[in-house]
């Protein structure tokens, strides 16, 4: 049987190396990071949709307002 890798730098077994526990935290900021700008995106995105869909909107309005117009003449 091997012995334990930690104990072979001097780390009592059971804790992790320091390294270990900065790569652990990097990749949880990385993470983190990432899930932020998703969900930023798709924000975005969805606003970007409601006023995309405020102006048709708006148009079909300007466009039935003109129709009413040209009946009434």
């Amino acid at each position: 049987m091997l012995p334990d890798s930690s104990a072979q730098f001097g780390e009592k077994p059971g804790n992790e190396p320091e390294e270990v526990k900065l790569q652990n935290a990097s990749k949880q900021i990385v993470q983190n990071a990432i899930l932020q700008a998703m969900r930023q995106v798709s924000q975005e995105s969805q606003h970007r949709e409601e006023r995309i869909s405020d102006s048709r909107g708006r148009i079909q309005l300007g466009v039935g307002e003109l129709t009413k117009k040209h009946e009434k003449k």
